[in-house]
């Protein structure tokens, strides 16, 4: 099969070749790949700042897939060929709280990931894809969807009314715009672009801060939240911006680290977050019994993906450079 190896960091060794098209072992599904889509964390592995000890040379990179079954292992039942499922990132983390080892378990590094004509998924790990969807659309859904539907409702147990920060307007954060507003809640979306403010609040967001404009927008946050903070506030830059986050963030409010797009470190001032008794939690998507129900809220509210654009598989590289640029929603790859 045709298939997109890293043989070394940085994107000049992101290698289109050929490689062995795997067969399926009792349990698992063969999938022909339709369409991937790019997370941050798929750029950090081909940049060798995510976890690169962890990652296998060559790699078949991108945990996000959607395609079709084609073939199956033995024992098979819960999926048959023909069926069009998703990967899930966490493949063994298939409900409750996560287990000790679940990132060496994870598609993309070290597991064979779906940029490549077919990939094994186990049909445990394996979600069925939304029938509303197609492959380039159901693709966004395992890191960028999830993630954001597990810091709202899984972690952050948003209610009807009340306010969540999201930050910026990538995938994550473009799709928890869309579930909060399904979720009845208000949404405050922060961003450095006025454009992408303004595109946001037509998919629901009540109200859109740039930070260039205010560097201090946790202020900008209380004024519309009558001095209080939102309920519930979704970080993907880390850094020291948590602290900023914190003070955006009402007494006992929650905090949902997402990401690390301005640093993976942070000088933390605790004060602030003793007296504000804020709860952060480190949100690394989520289960499977989580994504099944997710995408049934997906299907009941017609919710569908915000596609940034939609590259060829032998586009790839550029795909990666676009999701370097910024992206609003998400980036995909056709591979069949």
């Amino acid at each position: 099969m045709k298939a997109w190896l890293l043989k070394d960091f940085g994107l000049d060794n992101l290698v289109l070749d050929e490689a062995a098209t795997p067969e399926p072992k009792a349990g698992e599904l063969l999938v022909k790949v339709g369409a991937v889509s790019l997370n941050f964390r798929d750029k950090a592995i081909v940049d060798g700042i995510y976890e690169p000890h962890l990652v296998p040379k060559p790699l078949i990179p991108v945990s996000d897939a959607a395609g079709t079954v084609v073939a199956v292992g033995d024992g098979v039942t819960r999926f048959k060929v023909g069926d069009r499922v998703n990967s899930h990132l966490y493949s063994r983390w298939l409900d409750g709280e996560p287990g000790p080892n679940e990132p060496d378990y994870c598609f993309g590094s070290p597991l064979p990931g779906g940029l490549a004509e077919y990939m094994i998924i186990h049909e445990d790990s394996a979600v069925r894809a939304p029938d509303t969807m197609s492959d380039e659309e159901a693709s966004t859904l395992p890191i960028a969807a999830l993630t954001a539907w597990y810091s709202l409702v899984d972690y952050g147990q948003l209610q009807a009314g009340q306010t969540v920060l999201v930050q910026g307007t990538g995938g994550v954060s473009i799709f928890a715009v869309q579930l909060a507003t399904a979720l009845g809640a208000k949404v405050i979306v922060t961003s450095s672009r006025d454009e992408n403010l303004e595109a946001v609040k037509k998919l629901g967001a009540v109200a859109g801060i740039n930070y260039r404009t205010f560097p201090r927008w946790e202020e900008e946050v209380l004024k519309l939240t009558d001095g209080k903070g939102v309920d519930l506030l979704l970080d993907v830059a880390g850094g020291d911006g948590l602290n900023q986050s914190i003070a955006a963030t009402k007494a006992a409010g929650r905090i949902a680290q997402i990401g690390f797009l301005t640093g993976q470190t942070t000088k933390l001032s605790l004060m602030p977050l003793i007296f504000r008794q804020t709860n952060i939690r480190g949100i690394a998507v989520a289960p499977r019994s989580s994504f099944d129900r997710m995408n049934a809220f997906l299907n009941q509210h017609a919710i569908r993906p915000v596609l940034d654009q939609v590259y060829s598989f032998e586009e790839a590289p550029q795909a990666y450079e676009h999701l370097a640029r910024g992206a609003f929603g998400k980036v995909v790859i056709t591979v069949s």
